[in-house]
């Protein structure tokens, strides 16, 4: 009999009294029995393990090896031809059947950006479904707060940089006036072009952003603002050269079709100094907000934008550009190199006809010639430029109220006024013709006069050009250490604005200049006058510009006076927290003025808002006026800075400047004989365009005090007010005023 040679049975034989295990022999069968056994036995049984003491150990590489082989086996989706949602992870699986839009091109105000042409069913089965193309639907997320003139401008501008506009090109212009949200429509166009395409995959990889240092922060929030934590811009606004160097190495060096950081802001000084290293990569879009910064093609930004490795482009500018046509080449010639032909072409093709028939001397031919060779350049343009005014912006925001106040001049300012006219004598070195280095000094002596004695101060102490003897004009121990607001007329009038508005208004107040000097007498007033205040100028970096605006904007904080400097903040900044703005001083550009204006009448804004543009009555501040209300022809609107005066100013004009009408409520209103009012007060409605000057049509009434309403300037009026225009804006569309 055979026995169990099992361990657990050899040790219960071996517990045994009566164990003989050592003795036992198995018995010997027959040889043939023997055979049998052998040949049942399977191959395949392996034989047991001696039960020892020792523990086992596996062999650590052994161990190693399966683990790593298990690790290294590649994903298997667990279900065959599975379609359902895989989260955010869904490792490359490649979806069965026909591809489909990114977003549903049928829900209701869905913007579809493209459409694929429509094939019939037996073209669908012959077709390969791989390759057919789909929609491109802009993400519901931004549609729903996309208003519609922005969704126009998104279609617009997509078609623009996919080259379906105008073939072979890929640039735009976006002209939009301030506050219609050209930036939600940018943000909505590259946010697109980051995710989908006709052929179902993204259209581009990467964004550069390209702002004034003050807008960086601006952008970066816009983004977050809009599209929350879908994407992760980079902002560059400051750092050294090395830190600054590595960000855009890592950001110009990636690729593919999920690259983590796809939009990177930056400034153009940071743009312009760190050139080499962006030039190194491909970009798929270039945004360059403000961009009327480039309408010089030789400058050093320009030259490094335009050798930039990216072909679609977006230039973004609220203002029209009116100054030059060379100007307007170049803008059109960044965005899209090429329609207008080179700049020699475009000079004899287009700028010498329009300039020729634009002349007061051309012939009827000249000017026939000229019209129609400028018929043409605007239909070219038009195809890749996209414009609307503010106009729309009534049917979304409060009312605004833009009045020119015309300020007297207090007695001291009209002396040290004349006695600089008559010691200067800038009209004599006019005789040649020229405007002179002089005459260019003279203007701005003028103009600071004009806002306040305490700017030319030092001047009369030195007893330069044009003060000799004026310290006998100031009162007997003036300083420039404490300000005097009954020395200046519009210095009055302000003090009078922001003590009616503290008192009787729970507003904020937006004060903008184009002088630091005249800030500087601002904050004087305000801690004479105990004002909670903040100050925006060059001085300010570009982090706290960001900080302060935001501060600023919060309903709560404490701050009632914002000042900014127009130099430095008056391009793209929002405050929509104050609704009261005031424009101490004017600028020759009637743009620069325009964007600061526009800084509190913007989306968000809740209030009714006050724009009041001071001027001196009588002086040069008027003559400004005048210049930027004039319907100017495009070769001969007013010129971005002072040293260009002479290139629009006749000999005459030009000396027109240098005079004071002091017989005079408001020399503007008596140049332009408005035939509405009678003994300076409005007698009728407003006219239309054909019943009136044309430079006054766009003004909607004219007031002495009795026809003021506002309750804030009538308490000034007495003090230095003389006379008030009331800009035709868009309160009169909606019957209000």
């Amino acid at each position: 009999m055979r026995r169990s040679l099992a361990p657990s049975q050899m040790a219960k034989r071996k517990q045994g009294p009566d164990s003989d295990d050592e003795d036992w022999e198995p018995e010997v069968g027959s040889q043939s029995k023997r055979n049998c056994r052998e040949n049942l036995i399977s191959p395949f049984r392996k034989p047991l393990t001696p039960l020892t003491n020792t523990p086992f150990c596996a062999d650590g590489n052994v161990h190693e090896d399966f683990i790593r082989k298990i690790l290294s086996k590649p994903f298997k989706v667990p279900i065959q031809n599975y379609t359902g949602p895989l989260g955010l992870r869904a490792l490359g699986l490649k979806r069965a059947g026909v591809r489909k839009a990114l977003h549903d091109p049928f829900e209701d105000g869905a913007l579809v950006l493209y459409e694929p042409p429509a094939i019939s069913a037996h073209e669908l089965i012959k077709a390969d479904k791989e390759k057919l193309p789909v929609h491109v639907v802009v993400d519901p997320v931004l549609t729903k707060v996309l208003r519609p003139h922005q969704r126009e401008g998104v279609k617009f501008l997509w078609d623009c940089v996919t080259g379906r506009r105008i073939e072979n090109s890929y640039g735009c212009i976006m002209a939009d006036e301030m506050g219609l949200g050209k930036t939600l429509q940018c943000i909505a166009l590259m946010w697109t072009l980051l995710k989908q395409s006709p052929d179902f995959k993204p259209e581009i990889d990467k964004v550069i952003v390209v702002s004034p240092s003050s807008l960086v922060r601006n952008w970066y929030n816009e983004v977050a603002k809009w599209l929350g934590g879908r994407v992760q811009p980079v902002a560059i606004d400051g750092g050294s050269k090395d830190e600054i160097d590595r960000k855009l190495e890592n950001f110009i060096s990636q690729h593919g079709i999920r690259v983590p950081t796809p939009i990177l802001i930056i400034s153009y000084e940071t743009f312009r100094l760190h050139t080499e290293v962006l030039h190194k990569g491909k970009v798929g879009l270039v945004i360059c907000d403000e961009g009327h910064r480039l309408k010089n093609s030789d400058n050093q930004t320009y030259q490094a934008l335009n050798s930039m490795n990216a072909q679609r482009r977006v230039l973004i500018s609220g203002t029209p550009i009116q100054n030059d046509l060379l100007e307007y080449f170049s803008l059109v010639h960044f965005v899209n190199s090429g329609i207008l032909g080179t700049a020699q072409e475009f000079k004899k093709r287009f700028e010498i006809p329009i300039l020729k028939g634009r002349d007061a001397d051309a012939s009827d031919k000249d000017r026939a010639a000229g019209e129609e060779k400028l018929q043409q350049l605007i239909s070219i343009v038009n195809r890749c430029l996209i414009r609307r005014t503010s106009d729309i912006l009534s049917k979304y925001l409060p009312v605004k109220i833009e009045q020119v106040v015309c300020c007297n001049l207090t007695p001291l300012q009209k002396e040290l006024y004349k006695l600089f006219l008559k010691q200067s004598k800038p009209v004599e070195s006019l005789q040649t013709g020229k405007i002179t280095v002089s005459s260019l000094s003279s203007i701005t002596s003028l103009k600071k006069l004009c806002n306040h004695p305490a700017l030319i101060y030092e001047k009369c102490l030195a007893g330069e050009e044009g003060f000799d003897g004026a310290m006998d004009l100031f009162p007997q121990n003036y300083s420039t250490k404490a300000v005097e607001p009954q020395l200046s007329g519009k210095m009055l009038v302000l003090d009078y604005i922001l003590a009616m508005t503290r008192t009787t208004t729970s507003d904020k107040v937006v004060l903008v200049s184009n002088y630091t000097q005249t800030l500087d007498l601002f904050e004087k007033l305000c801690r004479t006058r105990r004002y909670l205040y903040v100050r925006l100028d060059g001085t300010m970096s570009i982090k706290k510009r960001a900080k302060v605006v935001e501060r600023f904007n919060t309903p709560s904080s404490p701050e009632f006076i914002f000042m900014l400097s127009s130099k430095a903040g008056g391009c793209g900044l929002n405050l929509i927290g104050a609704n009261r703005l005031v424009m101490f001083d004017p600028d020759w550009n009637p743009a620069n003025d325009e964007q600061a204006m526009a800084r509190v009448w913007r989306d968000g804004q809740k209030k009714t808002c006050f724009i009041y543009r001071l001027l001196s009555t009588g002086t040069i501040e008027e003559k400004i006026l005048q210049r930027q209300a004039h319907k100017k022809a495009l070769s001969s609107c007013v010129v971005d800075e002072e040293q260009d005066v002479e290139r629009h100013f006749s000999l005459g004009e030009l000396r027109e400047l240098f005079s004071l009408n002091e017989n005079t409520v408001s020399d503007t209103h008596d140049r332009f004989r408005c035939r509405r009012c009678i003994n300076n007060r409005q007698v009728r409605p407003p006219p239309d365009d054909s019943d009136c000057t044309s430079d006054l049509s766009n003004w909607q009434h004219c007031s002495d005090k009795r026809g003021l309403k506002d309750p804030v300037l009538q308490a000034s009026w007495d003090a230095a007010v003389s006379f008030v225009f009331h800009q035709r804006s868009h309160e009169d569309q909606r019957g209000l005023v």
